[in-house]
């Protein structure tokens, strides 16, 4: 899994309007330098003779374009979504893109740049708050409930684990290295990562991952399939991955098939696949 991250949704929004501006020319051109435009590019005459897809019900490549960076926006503003105002938005773009004077000067703008950051910090200090208190919650109920389940044994660390194929190889200890496919989702069934998407097993020390895989895998005979949950505690805990797909005190289901322990001096030992941060 590789996580991405970004510092704050201003900087997203910031980073989505740099797009629109430079990176878009006449596809962001406001509706009222239409004519302008298509007549010095000749824009409207050579997209006409250009096979574009229908997509979202337009026809041509500025519609989309335009949609498209409309939707990166409006997400990236999601925290921001009730202390802006839209028509006051698209009117600062306006004159912005037509290099028309701004009702604010550059410190001006400064001052309010940094007000909304601060407002920025303080909604996504709220919102992780808020998240890590619902998935505490959720993950303790489910863990309660599934944990009477036949067949799901809880561990005295609480890792839950439900053996679906049980092999006949070794188990592996924990200075061992070991290979691996999976597949890892949320409680809520979406789907973070998995080596079966990627069509290549993991190959990892198995002191390296987070104590709920070190636990689960280690009581694996190799060939074995185990269905695991592990509680937040002993996965990513109060921090999730932050920017990534795991939220705070997120429990996470995996289904691990322990295929192989790499022997020390075997040629896989030396040039591992990919590794599960997990």
């Amino acid at each position: 899994m590789k996580p991405f991250m970004r510092n704050t949704a201003l900087a997203i929004a910031v980073g989505s309007m740099a797009l629109f501006a430079a990176g878009c020319d006449q596809a962001g051109k406001p509706a009222g330098d239409k004519a302008a435009a298509e007549s010095k590019s000749g824009d409207k005459a050579g997209e006409a003779k250009k096979d574009v897809k229908v997509l979202g019900g337009m026809k041509t490549e500025k519609e989309q374009n335009s949609y498209l960076i409309g939707m990166d926006m409006g997400r990236s503003l999601e925290l921001l979504k009730d202390d802006i105002d839209l028509a006051v938005l698209q009117k600062a773009m306006q004159a912005s893109m037509k290099g028309e004077k701004t009702a604010l000067t550059d410190e001006e703008a400064m001052q309010i740049r940094q007000r909304l950051q601060e407002t920025v910090r303080t909604k996504q200090v709220e919102k992780m708050v808020a998240m890590a208190k619902k998935n505490q919650e959720d993950g303790e109920k489910f863990l309660a409930a599934n944990g009477k389940k036949a067949g799901v044994v809880t561990t005295a660390s609480g890792l839950q684990y439900q053996i679906v194929t049980e092999g006949k190889g070794a188990k592996p200890k924990a200075s061992d290295t070991v290979r691996v496919h999976y597949k890892g989702t949320l409680l809520d069934g979406k789907e973070f990562d998995s080596s079966y998407a990627r069509n290549e097993p993991a190959v990892f020390p198995l002191g390296a991952v987070v104590p709920g895989w070190q636990e689960g895998i280690a009581l694996m005979p190799v060939g074995s399939k185990f269905k695991l949950w592990i509680p937040a505690k002993l996965g990513y805990g109060e921090q999730g991955t932050p920017g990534g797909p795991i939220g705070p005190n997120a429990t996470l289901v995996f289904d691990v098939e322990l295929l192989d322990i790499v022997k020390a001096d075997g040629p896989e030992s030396a040039a591992m696949g990919t590794t599960p941060k997990h």
